[in-house]
């Protein structure tokens, strides 16, 4: 039986510690637009992440490093447009968070105010905590995010698994108590050994959602463009591919390129007749003109 009834038809942050009580695992996506998140809310999906792998995936850059606050607010209007029951979080991009608390809560409730979300996601452990606490003062919900955290790859030396000595698990450990101590309400947990993960989630009371964690965590996230096989550039070794839609959306591409230099598109049945009568008129009209 789930934690939220039929009726109750917005999931809140509320519903991710009570799923967690239960055991019942946490499913959570990325959206940039409308129709995925259309598509994402019909599937019953729990919770929203407008990601800033949008700068990937969705804007081509080489990482997330260049996304801006702008960016993320204009996909994350569409994303709220399109779903209204999951719960809707915002990530906070590079360097909106980690200049001053002040820039946290500010950039914090642009999330909420202008891009409709409802919680926004914040990299980093103790060293974020005056920004991550300013936030929450703010009455604003927020989600940790620890292990492998994209955007200090050029600290951690590339996308790479952390957590693997005993004294850098240790310090995530104490990272993710102190977030909890803070009062996020649930913490991401990216690329860190499974033991660990499942370590981290048996001692906090929150939720934890993993990406590349393991089966131990509460619930599970993944860049919707990675499990879709939309994105061919790079996809890390932890993402179960549901679908190879790019190689589909080629296929449509070559064949609708076919059929217009074939001229077999369109077809009579796509096109847009007009009565005789007013043909007739219109052959009458160009002789007065000629």
């Amino acid at each position: 039986m789930s934690a939220y009834s039929s009726d109750d038809k917005k999931i809140t942050v509320r519903h991710f510690r009570l799923k967690k009580e239960k055991g019942e695992p946490l499913a959570m996506l990325t959206a940039y637009d409308y129709p995925v998140a259309r598509a994402l809310e019909r599937a019953g999906i729990d919770a929203i992440l407008v990601g800033d792998s949008l700068g990937m995936v969705a804007l081509g850059y080489a990482n997330t490093l260049p996304v801006t606050m702008d960016e993320m607010i204009h996909h994350c209007k569409a994303v709220a447009r399109g779903a209204s029951r999951p719960l809707l979080v915002g990530d906070m991009p590079f360097l909106s968070y980690q200049t001053s608390p002040v820039d946290a809560v500010r950039n914090a409730g642009r999330f909420l105010q202008e891009g409709g979300m409802e919680a926004v996601k914040l990299e980093g452990g103790r060293e974020m905590l005056p920004g991550i606490q300013a936030v929450l003062e703010a009455g604003i919900p927020v989600l940790g995010h620890l292990g492998l955290t994209p955007q200090s790859i050029h600290k951690l030396g590339g996308m790479r698994p952390q957590g693997r000595t005993a004294e850098t698990a240790r310090r995530l450990l104490e990272d993710a108590l102190l977030l909890e101590a803070a009062g996020v309400f649930a913490v991401v947990l990216e690329s860190i050994p499974a033991r660990l993960a499942a370590l981290v989630t048996e001692r906090l009371s929150i939720p934890t959602i993993g990406i590349g964690a393991g089966s131990g965590c509460d619930g599970q996230v993944l860049v919707t463009s990675d499990m879709l096989g939309l994105y061919d550039r790079f996809t890390p070794r932890f993402v179960k591919r549901y679908a190879t839609l790019l190689e589909e959306m080629n296929r449509a591409f070559e064949a609708y390129r076919a059929d217009v230099q074939s001229r077999v598109f369109p077809a009579r049945e796509h096109e847009t007749d007009m009565p005789d009568e007013e043909w007739q008129k219109l052959q009458k009209l160009l002789e007065k003109t000629e």
